[in-house]
């Protein structure tokens, strides 16, 4: 089971780069940030682009996985995104997974507000229609030195995307889907997919149970879309249920044995905040990462074999 860690990009970077280096430094496998203008009951305080939180965050550590959790067609167009991309992964040496969305949560929210499009008569089928050109034209934008696309909400010609990415054929799309139409675009598109489960679920049994049915029906898309499930990482964004993951150790532990048995490989946290959202103290973060992540096979557990045999003279473990 592998673990990655949310750092929402609300701070200046002289107290943010602590934080993006503690989360390679505790281990984790991932690290993440929301791609917003602006989220929630946050919209009135400080807030960053991912963007460039990513590339800084890839200057400052070596070996953790960074990604967007993740970008919508709200307010970014695939053509320079893609730019973004090749630039992000080329600095980051590999190391960049690019999550997507279709921004469909409340319609947009305060991005599409920000952006002017707040009044506009955007409809479930519409944005589904929109997320499925952005996913495929993205996709080719990464892909192919040159790309032509004529669609209902995108077009581009001839738009270059040289010198391509450090990962080939290009950076693993970590794709949100919890209806059948996104998991279908998951299927075909995606090296990972991640859900959030049901956004109103009255119990924590409730919402794991929803989880657990989502990840059956994305299985049955798999076979559907002739994909190998074992080509396709499960990520499951826990912090949605209505327990906090770091509210305590237990809880954590607890989320992460609900979704092994779900068959997920991967859970995503959020680093804890002072109050408000993902309210929670700093010391079970470390306390986590001190006597679990070790315990689950991912990155921490390398770490310390490398740590160990380092410290017995043994050199580096080939694991």
């Amino acid at each position: 089971m592998r673990v990655g860690i949310v750092i929402l990009p609300e701070h200046r970077w002289w107290a943010a780069e602590p934080k993006w280096r503690g989360a390679e430094e505790h281990g984790f496998d991932h690290a993440w940030t929301y791609d917003h203008l602006g989220w929630r009951t946050l919209v009135d305080g400080p807030w960053f682009d991912a963007i460039p939180t990513l590339t800084a965050a890839a200057m400052v550590t070596s070996e953790i996985r960074l990604g967007t959790f993740v970008v919508s067609p709200n307010f970014r167009h695939p053509v320079p995104l893609a730019r973004q991309v090749l630039a992000v992964d080329d600095i980051s040496d590999g190391r960049f997974m690019l999550g997507i969305g279709s921004g469909a949560s409340g319609l947009g929210g305060y991005d599409r507000q920000a952006m002017g499009h707040a009044g506009e008569d955007t409809t479930p089928a519409q944005v589904a229609d929109r997320f499925a050109e952005f996913v495929e034209l993205t996709d080719s934008l990464l892909t192919c030195q040159k790309t032509t696309f004529s669609g209902e909400h995108y077009r581009t010609e001839e738009a270059r995307s040289a010198p391509g990415c450090v990962q080939q054929p290009r950076v693993p799309f970590l794709i949100a889907a919890n209806g059948p139409r996104a998991m279908g675009l998951a299927a075909r598109f995606g090296q990972g997919w991640v859900t959030t489960g049901s956004p109103e679920p009255k119990t924590l049994d409730d919402w794991w149970a929803d989880v657990a049915k989502r990840a059956r029906r994305f299985e049955r898309v798999l076979v559907e879309q002739d994909r190998d499930p074992a080509t396709v990482d499960r990520y499951v964004s826990v912090d949605a249920s209505p327990v906090f993951s770091l509210s305590s150790v237990d809880a954590f532990t607890e989320h992460v044995g609900r979704a092994r048995d779900a068959g997920f490989t991967d859970v995503v946290v959020h680093w804890p905040r002072p109050d408000g959202p993902y309210a929670g103290r700093e010391t079970v973060l470390e306390q986590v990462a001190a006597d679990v992540l070790p315990l689950l096979g991912g990155r921490a557990t390398r770490r310390d074999a490398e740590n160990s045999a380092a410290s017995n003279g043994t050199g580096t473990l080939g694991v």
